[in-house]
């Protein structure tokens, strides 16, 4: 006959027990030695260790790309298979993730949940706030290895590398002219469309792009183009540049 044991061992004996052996459905708490973050489930565990070890092991048939989790590379086949299954209720527009679909619902609902803390602007994703902020923090991360110009944000830096490459990887179907970024592309298509979106309040006069209607409205405003760069008088070297300067002086003075 074995000595009873005393309430506190047993309590002791029970806890060390259910730690030592989890409960049948329930798996123990796992913990990243890299980066001390726990899990309860193993197989979100072992996803987590990629970020870690750098492995990818699922492989996309399509273009070879690699990822960690399975289920990233699924939302990456519907790049190729065209696959967009999430709608948005208001316009129809279609996407290949929720979350992609929960950001651009924003549009019709005007909710802008991320707010700068500088100068109380909002945003629709946290990912364009980030961006903002760096003009309060005059943080330009990404630098040209050509010319060592810095940008805020990776989209400006690729544009400008286009300068020194000389690609301009945005053609017109049209004329197969060339353009360093697609919003250049779009203004030059009015060419051959005609569509002109931007009027001119004054006498309706419609234009391809806004550069254009803001030199037509100087029409109405009398505004000198000259006036606002003084065409940088200290650039102007030389006996060419001083006739220029007295041309221009003395047409400021003459009478109408």
């Amino acid at each position: 006959m074995h000595p009873e044991k005393s309430p506190d061992l047993q309590m002791l004996f029970a806890t060390s027990f259910r730690q030592m052996n989890p409960s049948p459905g329930k798996e123990k708490t796992l913990h990243c030695s890299d980066c001390g973050k726990s899990f309860n489930k193993l197989s979100n565990f072992k996803a987590h260790q990629r970020i870690h070890t750098g492995e990818k092991p699922y492989h996309c048939p399509d273009c070879g790309k690699s990822f960690t989790q399975q289920s990233s590379l699924k939302l990456h086949q519907r790049i190729h298979t065209g696959e967009k299954p999430h709608h948005c209720s208001d316009c129809g527009k279609s996407f290949i993730q929720q979350s992609d679909l929960r950001t651009h619902q924003r549009i019709h609902t005007g909710e802008k949940p991320y707010h700068c803390s500088d100068c109380g602007k909002s945003f629709t994703q946290q990912s364009k706030l980030k961006i903002h902020q760096r003009i309060h923090t005059g943080e330009k991360p990404y630098h040209c290895s050509e010319c060592g110009k810095s940008f805020t944000q990776q989209s400006d830096l690729t544009i400008h590398q286009c300068i020194h490459t000389g690609e301009k990887p945005y053609h017109c179907s049209e004329c197969w002219k060339g353009f360093t970024t697609q919003s250049n592309l779009k203004t030059h298509l009015r060419i051959h469309t005609g569509e002109k979106p931007y009027h001119c309040s004054e006498c309706w006069k419609s234009f391809t792009s806004q550069s254009n209607l803001k030199k037509h409205q100087r029409v109405h405003t009398r505004e000198k183009p000259y006036h606002s760069a003084h065409f940088q008088w200290h650039a102007l070297e030389g006996k060419a540049g001083s006739l220029l300067k007295r041309s221009l002086n003395q047409a400021e003075i003459a009478p109408l």
